[in-house]
């Protein structure tokens, strides 16, 4: 059983809250969506490698899968608001410090701790709306604006931080939330209703410590692999100590009475569609955003403002087709409606890489296959959260809403590595395929590396251009194709998933609970 305050939130107080969760939503995803548009800007600036640029996105990612269930623990236990409040205060601090960072390096330490604060308060926020709308209407109402805002950030993210490091200089991209995150906490202070569930138990470090050691490790071994061999004594290590905190993980959630993810709950086979549908973004459209602006800069030639723009087609469907997924949610069950968004991704992904490797390839060639991409998400995202939170019981809600964000940043944190690897490994095909044989293999992965990054092709590597382009084409269409498999397979497991329950009623069980 949920305690809340014994008033009920007024339409008055209702709104400003609301409100504040959708700005943490909005400042979350603009540090996902607004950083890829800026690495080209932060490679020559600090100046960062393509492994540190990797980096730059993953140590935020990594973060915030392992922040999220312990924050999601101490929000039930010690109070969501409470929790939100000292998150989003760090958040700010962290914000600062990325905007302060001299070198690659400090960034990506500060992104890690921006990525800690900044998943504990996104997670507190999606907890806190669950329990502030406590009406299936309303907090379908509540969660459709919400996805909205989220979109935004989501959406614009590219173009906001192109034009910040073309007015202001890169370091604003960062230093523009430390106000924000303020002003948040504020208005969360004043307006946010407290909860809590009284029967949350001690935080599970050794869950959260093995959990996050893991996810690591397996991100560490896919970025570095290369460059001291899959096969070595250290990648076998650093894999061998992924599997084994894996392991070590599933014995201690199985033996603890109040485990960090509680097992049961993926019983709800709602629940379980739904968290299969979180993953699944996050091996296609999330990941592939932080890369899609090196192949329109370097591969298609447009400037940092330019490749924002276009990037519009990508990302601004996350804005629009949230209250059309809501509306659909309604009327069918999310069984049809999240899968049918996935499979939409995977469309998307079939007709970029049919858009890249066209004779000419430009934004025309590309523009269906982004437009299909994001009305995929945007039929997915919302529906994916809302389903997840509404099939567990209200006093769960702050562990529900770990394990969908811990699904996303779990996958999106391998699958950041996972298409950085692809892409080397393409481009490096591309290259081998081209230069006379016998081109050492160290400098035949340096140049792939550095053709990966987008740095300019003639002045940085040697390479006649239009080898270098055509190498970096190939290496782009190996993820795309990545990224439209994965979605289609994870896509059909969530609707076998979906198919094992009743409609929505399981659904709507829950929400009346």
């Amino acid at each position: 059983m949920d305690v809340t305050q014994t008033l009920p939130a007024s339409r008055s107080r209702g709104t400003p809250a609301l409100i504040a969760a959708c700005l943490m939503a909005l400042m979350f995803g603009l540090e996902i969506s607004s950083v890829p548009a800026i690495l080209p800007t932060l490679e020559k600036a600090l100046p960062a490698s393509f492994r540190e640029l990797q980096w730059i996105m993953n140590a935020y990612t990594i973060a915030v899968t392992g922040v999220l269930m312990a924050a999601g623990t101490l929000a039930d236990r010690y109070g969501r608001k409470r929790v939100f409040l000292i998150a989003i205060s760090a958040f700010a601090a962290a914000a600062l410090a990325c905007g302060l960072a001299p070198d690659a390096t400090t960034l990506v330490i500060a992104r890690a701790l921006q990525g800690l604060s900044g998943g504990a308060a996104f997670i507190c926020s999606v907890a806190i709306l669950s329990q502030q709308f406590r009406e299936p209407a309303e907090r379908a109402m509540a969660f459709s604006v919400w996805g909205v805002v989220a979109g935004i950030g989501l959406g614009f993210g590219p173009i906001i931080g192109s034009a910040i490091v073309a007015l202001v200089g890169w370091q604003w991209v960062f230093l523009v939330h430390t106000p924000a995150a303020a002003g948040t906490a504020l208005l969360a202070f004043v307006a946010m209703r407290e909860s809590r569930d009284p029967e949350a138990e001690r935080l599970d470090l050794g869950g959260i410590a093995t959990l996050s050691l893991s996810v690591f490790c397996l991100a560490y071994f896919i970025t570095q692999g290369p460059a001291f061999g899959f096969a070595s004594p250290q990648a076998l290590l650093v894999l061998a100590l992924a599997a084994a905190s894996f392991v070590a993980f599933l014995i201690i959630e199985g033996s603890v009475s109040r485990p960090m993810i509680d097992v049961s709950v993926f019983r709800i086979h709602a629940f379980s569609g739904a968290i299969i549908g979180a993953a699944a973004m996050n091996v296609s459209y999330w990941p592939f955003m932080i890369y899609l602006p090196i192949w329109f800069e370097a591969g298609l030639g447009h400037d940092g403002l330019g490749a924002g723009l276009v990037l519009l087609a990508y990302t601004l469907p996350t804005l629009a087709v949230p209250p059309l997924a809501e509306h659909l949610l309604r009327r069918y069950r999310p069984g049809a409606v999240i899968p049918a968004g996935l499979f939409t991704i995977g469309l998307g992904f079939v007709a970029m890489k049919l858009g890249t490797a066209a004779p000419s390839p430009s934004w025309l060639t590309m523009l269906p296959g982004c437009l299909l991409s994001g009305i995929g998400i945007g039929l997915t995202n919302t529906p994916v959260t809302n389903t997840s939170t509404a099939a567990v019981p209200a006093g769960r809600a702050g562990m529900a809403s770990g394990i969908d964000l811990s699904a996303r940043m779990i996958s999106l944190a391998i699958n950041i590595a996972v298409m950085g690897f692809i892409l080397v490994e393409g481009v490096r095909a591309s290259l081998a395929a081209r230069l006379p044989p016998g081109t050492d293999a160290a400098t035949l992965r340096s140049l792939a590396e550095t053709v990966a990054a987008g740095a300019p092709f003639a002045a940085e590597t040697g390479l006649p251009a239009a080898l270098a382009r055509q190498a970096l084409a190939d290496g782009f269409g190996a993820v795309m194709l990545y990224g439209g498999i994965g979605v289609w397979l994870l896509a059909a497991a969530s609707l076998a998933v979906f198919a094992r329950t009743s409609g929505s009623k399981g659904v709507l069980s829950c929400q009346a609970r």
